[in-house]
């Protein structure tokens, strides 16, 4: 295996990373009250070696994550237990940005603290989600924001950073992918708003780009990264004609905003990755800062990316969670451990913090 340029460091004038190799977010599932457990200590310290780590999404308000036991930055509690993370991993030589969530539609108000659902507008997503009761419920309808509220949640969104960067995290990341808030705006098949905010790409467009501003603003643009997710299907999210246009008139926003990374998130359906060489092509030529992709890459396929220039970093999930230790073992051509799926989203310690170093 030839990993010359994944091993190798990142240096930025206003950052730098001890290699290239990310930690992806996951969604683990191991917080109470959207706290930290203090098993999520062992488990970020375990995974320091890596240039970089992206926490698991992190919800911005008591309604905004979208599964049970999401960790939150949105009260005291949780900044305390985060400052316990983000120190450790500090001590371990190691650098850390939470990623900022708000899931809209996606939930139930039996997790969501008996809130609504809210999106930009009201349409339900055909699907069922895990609530405490340890049923599967169907997703209720969410209720669609006004006009006079958008305001609102892009300032809990720049507040999350804020209360991140007061805990000592080295970034944030906004997660504008996946079928959530940001995400349900930017596409027609959850935004039929007739304002400002739905219609034409720069409406459709604004909210995301308002938040991103939002948070630069108060954080600093070099702390600042996305996640995007552009042509996956996933939430009752579905490509749609001007996909590959939003995504570039986006892409080129966010480089007049110069923010620090941009994070793409590859879906592998029938071998096919939905985050195409071609588009990292089209991304490179309109985007001078860093990229950053995540979903079904291996130490091979990524160094092929690097080596080509097309990105800056190679993100690592499943592949983080059963190596703890995976730059060592990339660094050695050691085996590379498997991964139990019935351990990703439950189970306390097990399948979290007991998988084993080389050492």
């Amino acid at each position: 295996m030839i990993t010359r340029e994944l091993l190798t460091p990142l240096i930025r004038e206003t950052f730098a990373l001890r290699n290239k190799v990310v930690m992806a977010p996951m969604n683990r599932r191991r917080a109470t009250d959207g706290i930290p457990d203090a098993s999520m200590i062992t488990y970020y310290k375990q995974r320091a070696g890596a240039g970089l780590i992206i926490t698991d999404n992190t919800a911005i308000a008591s309604n905004g994550g979208a599964y049970l036991h999401t960790p939150g930055i949105y009260n005291e509690a949780q900044k305390a237990a985060w400052k316990k993370i983000v120190d450790t991993v500090h001590a371990e030589g190691g650098k850390i940005v939470i990623q900022l969530v708000h899931a809209g539609r996606i939930g139930h108000p039996a997790i969501q603290h008996n809130e609504p659902l809210i999106a930009p507008s009201a349409i339900k997503v055909n699907e069922s989600i895990l609530t405490p009761d340890g049923t599967y419920q169907p997703m209720t309808e969410p209720r669609a924001l006004s006009r006079e509220e958008i305001p609102y949640w892009i300032a809990k969104y720049k507040e999350a950073a804020l209360n991140a960067i007061e805990v000592g995290f080295d970034g944030v990341e906004i997660h504008a992918a996946h079928g959530f808030l940001i995400d349900e705006f930017l596409n027609p098949y959850s935004n039929k708003r007739t304002d400002d905010y739905g219609g034409s790409i720069e409406n459709r467009s604004r909210f995301l780009l308002e938040v991103v501003h939002a948070v630069a603003d108060a954080i600093g643009k070099d702390k600042t990264g996305i996640r995007l997710s552009p042509f996956r299907e996933i939430y009752d999210i579905k490509p749609y004609p001007e996909e590959l246009a939003t995504h570039e008139y986006v892409v080129d926003e966010l480089q007049k905003a110069g923010i620090w990374y941009l994070h793409f998130s590859n879906a592998v359906v029938n071998g096919i990755g939905t985050i195409q060489e071609d588009y990292l092509r089209n991304v490179r030529a309109r985007f001078t800062n860093t990229i950053m992709v995540a979903g079904g890459y291996t130490a091979e396929s990524g160094e092929v990316l690097l080596q080509l220039k097309l990105v800056d970093l190679i993100a690592f999930g499943k592949l983080y969670i059963s190596n703890p230790d995976l730059v060592e073992r990339l660094r050695q051509n050691a085996p590379l451990a498997e991964w139990d799926e019935k351990t990703f989203y439950h189970g306390g310690e097990s399948g979290y913090i007991d998988y084993p170093s080389l050492s």
